[in-house]
C-alpha cells in the first residue's frame, strides 16, 4: 500500500465551515509523507492566519 496527503480547503461563507466560497477552493498536493503535508499545511496556515473564514486540512489517501 502507498499513502499520499493532500492539503484541502479554502475560505468558507462563515464560521460554520459547511460552504466554501465559490473559486476559493484549494487542493494541494500529493505529498509523499504525513511530515511533509504537516510542513505545508503550516505555511499556507500561518499565511491565512488573519482571515478567520480560512479552513485547510489534510487527507490521507490510500492506494492498494
Amino acid at each position: 500500500m502507498r499513502t499520499k496527503y493532500w492539503i484541502i480547503g479554502g475560505e468558507y461563507a462563515d464560521t460554520g465551515f459547511d460552504r466554501l466560497v465559490a473559486g476559493t477552493e484549494e487542493l494541494r498536493g500529493p505529498y509523499g509523507t504525513r511530515e511533509a503535508a504537516m510542513s505545508a499545511w503550516r505555511e499556507l496556515a500561518t499565511a491565512t492566519r488573519s482571515n478567520c473564514h480560512a479552513r485547510f486540512t489534510i487527507a490521507e489517501e490510500t492506494l492498494r
